[in-house]
């Protein structure tokens, strides 16, 4: 029987999220990564080279659902306080991908893993965000790149940095994601009116 090579890549990406996440790229294990999957570790090395090419492959394809699942449209770039509604809607279902940036910003030091193509990616967005100040729906007293940093930032502290809505923002915290969404929306969309 042939070995199945995706299924088994796929296998080792999905423990090595859950790890990378937790520990960082530093403090994960591949032996625990490869026990997770079920999988001997040694495949690891074939298939990714070493742990911080697994990192990247893992935040690539992180990133990439991320992509998928909440894209920024021309038409929805009108909106940025929805935008990072529904960004925020997604890191409650998967807070990976918000950490896994933090433990690369944090290790890498404004290096980033695949690179080119993330910048080709957030060209887009940006565009987006160019069409709709100029169609008057957004600010244009900050330029697209600096609001949608502005705005993608924003939005990861809500997943990575709980304990300062515990502190600031006890009411809304307090009362669940729904409350502490709406007050994030309210405050993108009075940011970039």
């Amino acid at each position: 029987m042939a070995w199945d090579t995706a299924r088994t890549k796929q296998l080792l990406l999905d423990a090595a999220v859950a790890e990378f996440a937790e520990f960082g790229p530093e403090g994960a294990r591949v032996a625990r990564i490869a026990t997770r999957a079920g999988i001997n570790k040694e495949r690891i090395y074939s298939y990714f080279g070493n742990k911080e090419k697994l990192f990247a492959a893992v935040l690539e394809s992180e990133l990439e659902k991320v992509a998928a699942a909440v894209p920024l449209t021309c038409e929805q770039a009108a909106d940025l306080g929805d935008y990072a509604g529904r960004v925020f809607d997604y890191a409650q279902q998967n807070p990976y991908p918000a950490r896994l940036l933090a433990w690369e910003g944090l290790l890498y030091e404004g290096r980033a893993t695949a690179e080119r193509k993330r910048v080709d990616h957030y060209a887009e967005k940006i565009a987006a965000v160019t069409q709709a100040q100029r169609n008057g729906t957004l600010t244009d007293e900050i330029g697209a790149g600096e609001l949608l940093r502005a705005v993608i930032s924003l939005t990861a502290s809500w997943v990575n940095l709980p304990q300062l809505a515990h502190m600031l923002t006890p009411k809304a915290t307090s009362s669940g994601p729904p409350a502490q969404r709406e007050l994030l929306v309210t405050l993108i969309r009075r940011l970039t009116a």
